[in-house]
């Protein structure tokens, strides 16, 4: 029984509704052991009876039989196998892939099969001694003479040791030395045991071989016998064939990045940027709210909430009520003060007294303390640079910045300890404007949270509860407080707590009060800050738009200029999903790469900036998380995922035929 057999072969190509055969009933048979030269001129329907013989062809009509089994050439992965597995294919052009070098041109048809990756290298480089390549292995096709290149196409073709060798002209580019070389190299295959399919118009090459069918206009018209073989005993055994894994189209893809260096690292580099730019601005965001986030706890505690009486018009800041000294200023009945105290979540309430333009005298120096409350829980002790908080009666805390500085020509760590004569203007319980005074000793030294806080006269400034509530007693003015600070259990329950606050009404259903809560403008502000960065960000998404167009295009030209190669692997029995994977491994890697280097460049700008600014404002600006990274690496594959998938299913579906025509 023939190895193969074409039985009653049609073929034609039509262009519009008019038809022009081709093949014209072909019957042949080839076996094992037989070097057999397809000859005739060219247009005689040569290239595509091999074709059709190689899997590459599937529209004609009649058999094409393996081993008495016909071979169903719309299955294509049938056909795929067909190729892998059984055809081994040598080309006038050579159809070497660029990109690879000698040895990688071999491993492309050994890495469909079973044998590990050492075993591969060791065959390949066997194959390509017996052709006398030994000492180019390392070289690139455009390295290579015309005779070394029909080599390593010879070594690739027997790589998976296929039954089957066709050459498309295999001498036709070379000269009359290296004709005889290639042709004693192929008659040694065929005397292996394996079948050689020559496709030729020259005669040189078919008196080589030990059959000659002759073919023209479609049709045979001679088939001669000029040495007669014998099958071989056994028939040559392929290599243990597997699909394809994945990791190889990523390991061809960074081989073609690695041989397009310059024009791929311009493609990384811009859609690195625009990854960078999101990652910078989503950081410088974080940042920036981290940043207002400790600098008010760093004075007011966010577990505290200030709660001042509800009135129209009344202002719902204590700080901007606090610059006067209005006689209509409410204040907090004992009966209002036990109902929040009842509250749950409620740990403490403190009555918050506060003195407006303060006046703060030590020897003959003095300053103005435009706010000056008692001393209660809502201040954070971490803002207490030196010394300690007020808890006694007769001490006081002074910001450094706003008051203690202006007191001492020295450093302002040189008041604790030290009394201080403190004065303030208010009303007294007849609405007669009245001093009240009282000394008190320098306890702490506090750090303001603003860098203006030395021309505001703001700042951190605060006095025993005891002294103060004492010296207003002295002065006739009424204790009943105007605010109240509380205190409560949880950071967590601190906006349920305040909700409820501004809920408690009278007796004819008003509200009573209303809260200032440190959480709720921290959370006010960093919406602000988050909405700015977002905003920020989603600008530099427009990079990514461009990012991705730049790689589609890249995509879509690097099909269009590896055509041939794509028709080269599918020649050797990749499949289309094989193609589909590596276009996509090689966006993926570029977009992995520039993620990469996006990262790289965020935290080195990031630091740049965090060491610039470190000297204005003491804190790193930038914070790039984990999860930004997480995210960027994230966007940078669903990018490079997408704009792929058109340009890989466009170069799986090519024709293979067309694809190894394409100049």
């Amino acid at each position: 029984m023939a190895l193969i057999e074409l039985k009653d072969i049609h073929k034609s190509y039509y262009l519009g509704k008019e038809e022009f055969p081709v093949l014209k009933g072909i019957n042949l048979s080839f076996d094992l052991g037989e070097s057999v030269a397809i000859l005739g001129e060219s247009g005689g329907g040569k290239s595509t009876l091999m074709n059709i013989i190689g899997g590459l062809d599937r529209e004609f009509t009649g058999q094409v039989l393996v081993n008495g089994k016909a071979l169903d050439h719309h299955d294509e992965r049938a056909m795929d196998h067909y190729r892998r597995d059984t055809v081994g294919y040598i080309y006038q052009s050579y159809n070497l892939i660029a990109h690879l070098s000698v040895l990688d041109n071999v491993l492309v048809s050994l890495d469909m099969t079973t044998l590990t990756k050492e075993e591969r290298v060791t065959r390949a480089k066997q194959l390509l001694t017996e052709v006398g390549l030994a000492e180019q292995i390392e070289k690139y096709p455009s390295q290579l003479s015309g005779g070394q290149k029909q080599r390593v196409a010879i070594a690739r073709a027997l790589a998976a040791d296929p039954q089957v060798i066709i050459a498309d002209e295999p001498t036709g580019a070379l000269d009359a030395q290296n004709t005889q070389e290639v042709l004693e190299i192929l008659n040694g295959i065929a005397k292996q045991g394996r079948l050689v399919i020559m496709v030729t118009h020259s005669q040189a090459v078919a008196d080589s071989a030990t059959r000659v069918v002759h073919l023209t206009n479609g049709q045979i018209d001679g088939d001669e016998v000029r040495q007669p073989t014998t099958p071989p005993a056994e028939a040559p055994t392929p290599l243990p064939a597997q699909d394809l894994p994945a990791k190889f189209a990523f390991s061809s893809a960074v081989k073609h990045l690695k041989f397009n260096f310059w024009r791929n690292f311009l493609i990384v580099l811009g859609t690195a940027i625009g990854l960078f730019a999101v990652m910078l601005f989503t950081g410088l965001g974080k940042g920036i709210s981290g940043y207002i986030d400790n600098q008010v706890t760093s004075v007011v505690n966010p577990q505290e909430i200030i709660v001042m009486p509800k009135t129209s018009g009344s202002s719902t800041n204590p700080t901007a009520s606090a610059t006067t000294t209005s006689a209509t200023t409410p204040s907090i009945t004992k009966s209002q003060r036990r109902k929040v105290a009842k509250l749950k979540h409620v740990r403490q309430v403190q009555n918050f007294y506060l003195a407006s333009n303060a006046s703060i005298k030590y020897g003959s120096k003095k300053a103005t303390a435009s706010m000056l409350p008692n001393y209660t829980k809502a201040y954070a002790t971490s803002s207490i640079k030196y010394g300690h908080a007020p808890s006694k009666k007769g001490e006081i805390v002074l910001d450094q910045s706003a008051v203690a500085k202006k007191l001492t020509k020295s450093s302002a760590k040189k008041l604790l300890g030290k009394r201080v004569s403190v004065s303030y203007q208010t009303l007294n319980k007849d609405k007669q404007v009245v001093t009240v005074s009282f000394k008190a000793k320098v306890v702490g030294i506090a750090t303001s949270s603003s860098s203006s806080a030395s021309s505001s006269q703001m700042g951190l400034n605060a006095v025993n509860t005891a002294t103060m509530t004492a010296a207003m007693k002295k002065a006739n003015v009424s204790l009943t407080p105007s605010y109240l600070a509380v205190k409560v259990d949880k950071l967590a329950n601190v906006k349920t707590t305040n909700k409820a606050i501004k809920k408690l009404t009278n007796a004819k259903g008003k509200r009573l009060f209303s809260t200032v809560a440190v959480t709720s403008v921290i959370s006010r502000i960093q919406t602000y800050v988050n909405l700015a960065s977002t905003v920020l960000a989603a600008i530099a998404g427009i990079s990514l738009v461009v990012s991705a167009l730049m790689i589609i295009v890249t995509m879509y030209m690097s099909v269009a200029a590896r055509t041939k190669e794509i028709g080269i692997l599918r020649a050797l029995g990749e499949s289309k999903r094989d193609i589909r994977r590596l276009f996509i491994a090689e966006s993926l890697t570029i977009g992995t790469l520039a993620a990469i280097l996006a990262t790289v460049l965020a935290f080195a700008i990031g630091a740049i900036i965090n060491v610039a600014l470190k000297g204005l404002a003491g804190y790193a600006f930038v914070q790039i998380s984990a999860l930004n990274v997480v995210t960027v690496f994230a966007i940078a594959l669903v990018i490079s995922l997408i704009a792929a998938l058109l340009p890989a299913r466009h170069a799986a579906n090519l024709n293979p035929i067309a694809a190894l025509n394409a100049d």
